[in-house]
């Protein structure tokens, strides 16, 4: 056991082989819901086994790039959401393309701050901006967790149960809002909480997520059981579909099947991508990589501050890990689907149960790639209802927001410089403001295509160029001040000449 930042396990520490696997699972837990969300989201949900296998690909590969020093997960990247849905129009190889821009930039910042340092980052960005942006990383995913939390997964739909075909397509409710989902969730929620505060069992301290998504899903299934028996819609909370679907027809892909990852589907599609293309995608992707850079140090700034390490000015640097999340995604797209980057619900899953061991990631990796094989527990997985999820993300994101607020705790509020910085981030972030750059004009002169920075991006980005210009306007008043102080000196040194001068005369 640690005794650094009260950690249970420490980063090289080892646990028994028979605690580690469920450490493991623990983690991929924690990432998977949002992992797989991002293939839904641009419109690839059969490419979700494809996204766990990149996830667990591109995290071996940052685990060797920052020599095992750093326990972080990678998983597909919400910032890029904007940038695939462009690459989407030139089909599997926009997106390899797209990631492959994505990831040079990290490299190319890696090579310039492993000759030049990373004096210049901590100047650009100091606590007073890292520790608001980690805050609203935790309060902008809020309402996200909140919607889950209350959402229904099944319903009766025209007389027939839910999930079910309807006039043979499949067919479900989502997002109602829903009391009894609300209950599983908070079943969840409750269970992770008492199961990580509690000292009398230590194992159980150790994998609160676990048991708190088992609970959750537990109680969920009982309520689902009770509303399929009296077609009930209200008490329908899991969604079974990704299981029936896949025993529709047994064969040997409903028990073992490889994810069609972006490299194969892109030499099933051929080449679509033109000269032109590529500069949509380049200038797609580009500005948020960019922008993703300053979220990966407050990712990192906030995970030292977690285990008490630093790892960003000293091991493994920032130029090691810029250069494993960067290669990292590359590599994560090409055998998965989305670009990757290190995840906050993991640096809350760190936070929350004090384990650390990088060996928890590694399995937890190891684990993706396996499961990703597996159809029948993929579909289970899939089958966990977002109000049980919504649970566990209502401790995840709050931790995350508060270990970001804990890192302003000793800025000056006071003064008023510091005061308009971490304003400017904390509301722009939780009030969503985005900037989209329009880079296409159609034939009646309106705006076509956009690309949208996220709103964490642009408080970012709002809250580094406040700080500047205050800085500046600061450093300008200093200047004048001591012009002003030397030009009076100079004057009393001159008065004070002449009138030894006009004494000496006197006397002569």
């Amino acid at each position: 056991m640690s005794k650094n930042n009260n950690l249970v396990y420490d980063v090289q520490d080892r646990p028994p082989l028979s605690k580690i696997f469920i450490f493991g699972f623990q983690q991929l837990l924690a990432i998977m819901a949002a992992t797989i969300a991002v293939p839904s989201i641009i419109g690839l949900p059969m490419q979700i086994p494809a996204a766990l296998l990149g996830a667990g690909i591109g995290t071996i590969v940052y685990l060797l790039f920052t020599k095992g020093k750093s326990p972080v997960f990678l998983g597909s990247s919400f910032a890029f959401l904007s940038s695939l849905g462009v690459a989407l129009a030139y089909g599997y190889l926009g997106i390899i393309v797209g990631s492959l821009f994505a990831g040079s930039v990290y490299v190319v910042l890696a090579v310039i701050i492993k000759f030049v340092g990373t004096d210049w980052v901590a100047k650009l960005m100091p606590p007073v901006i890292i520790g608001p942006t980690v805050a609203i990383i935790g309060l902008s995913l809020a309402g996200n967790a909140m919607g889950d939390i209350v959402s229904l997964s099944g319903a009766i739909i025209d007389g027939v149960l839910s999930p079910a075909k309807v006039n043979g397509v499949w067919v479900n409710i989502h997002g109602e809002y829903n009391l009894v989902a609300l209950f599983c969730g908070l079943v969840t929620f409750f269970t992770v909480v008492i199961f990580s505060t509690q000292k009398r069992f230590k194992m159980m301290k150790l994998i609160p997520f676990v048991l708190g998504i088992a609970a959750g899903y537990i109680v969920a299934t009982i309520f689902t059981g009770i509303g399929y028996a009296t077609k009930t819609n209200y008490l329908m909370i899991v969604d079974w579909t990704p299981l029936i679907r896949n025993f529709e027809e047994v064969t040997v892909t409903s028990f073992l099947d490889y994810p069609h990852f972006a490299l194969i589907e892109a030499i099933k599609e051929g080449s679509s991508l033109t000269g032109a293309g590529v500069a949509e995608v380049a200038i797609a992707f580009l500005p948020v990589a960019f922008v993703v850079f300053a979220e990966h140090i407050a990712d990192h700034k906030n995970l030292g501050s977690i285990i008490g390490k630093d790892l960003v000015g000293k091991e493994p640097g920032l130029s090691r890990t810029l250069l494993g999340d960067g290669v990292g995604s590359m590599v994560g797209t090409v055998f998965g689907i989305c670009p990757n980057t290190t995840y906050g619900e993991s640096v809350g899953c760190v936070a929350i149960t004090k384990n650390a061991s990088i060996v928890s990631i590694w399995m937890a990796a190891g684990m993706c790639i396996v499961l990703s094989f597996l159809k029948p527990i993929m579909c289970v997985l899939q089958t966990i209802p977002s109000s049980v999820m919504g649970g566990v993300c209502l401790t995840l994101y709050g931790f995350i927001a508060v270990s970001g607020l804990k890192m302003i705790k000793d800025v000056d509020l006071n003064d008023n410089h510091n005061l308009f910085v971490v304003s400017a981030i904390l509301i722009a972030g939780i009030g969503g403001l985005s900037i989209q750059i329009p880079y296409a004009v159609a034939g009646n002169g309106a705006v076509s295509k956009v690309i949208t920075v996220t709103s964490i991006a642009t408080a970012l980005i709002l809250g580094i160029v406040t700080n500047v210009i205050l800085t500046a306007v600061e450093k300008s008043k200093l200047g004048q001040a001591a012009e002003g102080e030397a030009e009076v000196e100079a004057k009393e040194e001159a008065t004070e000449d002449s009138e030894e001068s006009a004494l000496e005369d006197s006397k002569n």
